[in-house]
C-alpha cells in the first residue's frame, strides 16, 4: 500500500482503467475510511501497516486445518470440518478503533446467549470466505457491504463442534448502525480494540466438556463474557501483531 496516497497496488494498478465513477468512489468513500482507521490505530499494537502486513492477503486465503487442532484432535467430531466465515469488523472512532462483536439470541440451539463476531457457515452460493463473512454480517445485523472494506484474512480456527472458521478481517464505516435480527441477535455492541490487544486482559479458565477440563481463554470485559472461539480468534490477532515488525 502507499503510504502517501494510501491506495493499495491494485487501485494503483487498474487506475487508469478504471471508470471516473469508480475513482469517485475511491477517491470520495474508500481512501477517507482508510485515513479513519489509520489514525484510531495510531500508536496502538495495530498500527496500519503493521495490521496490514499481519494479515493474510486476500488474494492468498489461508491454508490448513486450524491453528488449534492438535488441541482438539481427540474431541471433534468424525468426518471434515464444516467451513464457516466471521467477520472481525473494526470501527474507526475518534477514542480509538473498536471491535464489533454480537450476544446471539438464548434461545439459538447452537450457541445461544455467546458473544462472538458475526458470521456462520459458508453456503454453496458463497464465492469465498469473504463472501460468507459478509452474506451472513448482512443478515444478522444489517451490515451493507457498500460499508465495509476487507483488509485480510487471520489463520483458520476449529472449534469443538466440527468447524474450521475463517476469520475476515475488515474497516466497517463508523456511520453504520447495526440493526439485530432478532431471531439470531440479542444486541450488537464495541469494545475496544487497544483492550482485546492487552496481554493482561486475557485469562485462562477451566470448563467442564463431556467430563473433562478443558482451558479456554476469556477476557473480562464489564456486562459481557467474551470466551472461547471468539477470545481465541482475537488472541490470534494479538499473536500475529506482536510477531509482524
Amino acid at each position: 500500500m502507499c503510504t502517501g496516497c494510501l491506495r493499495n497496488v491494485d487501485e494503483i494498478t487498474r487506475w487508469s482503467t478504471m471508470t471516473r465513477r469508480q475513482q469517485t468512489h475511491v477517491m470520495q468513500h474508500t481512501l477517507p475510511l482508510r485515513e479513519q482507521l489509520r489514525q484510531s490505530l495510531r500508536g496502538s499494537l495495530a498500527e496500519h501497516e503493521r495490521l496490514l502486513r499481519a494479515l493474510h492477503p486476500l488474494d492468498q486465503p489461508p491454508a490448513g486445518d486450524g491453528w488449534n487442532r492438535s488441541e482438539l484432535i481427540d474431541l471433534l467430531p468424525p468426518g471434515p470440518p464444516v467451513e464457516a466465515a466471521v467477520l472481525a469488523g473494526i470501527v474507526p472512532r475518534p477514542e480509538g478503533a473498536q471491535v464489533i462483536l454480537t450476544r446471539r439470541t438464548e434461545t439459538l440451539r447452537q450457541h445461544g446467549g455467546q458473544v462472538g463476531f458475526p458470521g456462520g457457515r459458508t453456503e454453496p452460493d458463497d464465492r469465498d470466505a469473504v463472501a460468507a463473512a459478509l452474506r451472513e454480517s448482512q443478515e444478522e445485523i444489517a451490515l451493507p457491504s457498500a460499508q465495509v472494506q476487507v483488509l485480510g484474512y487471520l489463520d483458520p480456527f476449529v472449534t469443538i463442534t466440527g468447524y474450521r472458521v475463517t476469520p475476515v478481517v475488515a474497516v466497517i464505516d463508523p456511520a453504520f448502525v447495526a440493526v439485530p435480527q432478532p431471531a439470531e441477535v440479542a444486541e450488537v455492541f464495541e469494545v475496544p480494540l487497544a483492550y482485546l490487544m492487552e496481554p493482561a486482559n486475557l485469562h485462562q479458565v477451566e470448563i467442564d466438556h463431556r467430563g473433562r477440563i478443558r482451558h479456554v481463554l476469556e477476557y473480562g470485559w464489564p456486562g459481557q463474557r467474551i470466551w472461547g472461539a471468539t477470545a481465541a480468534i482475537l488472541y490470534n490477532l494479538r499473536r500475529r501483531l506482536e510477531q509482524t515488525p
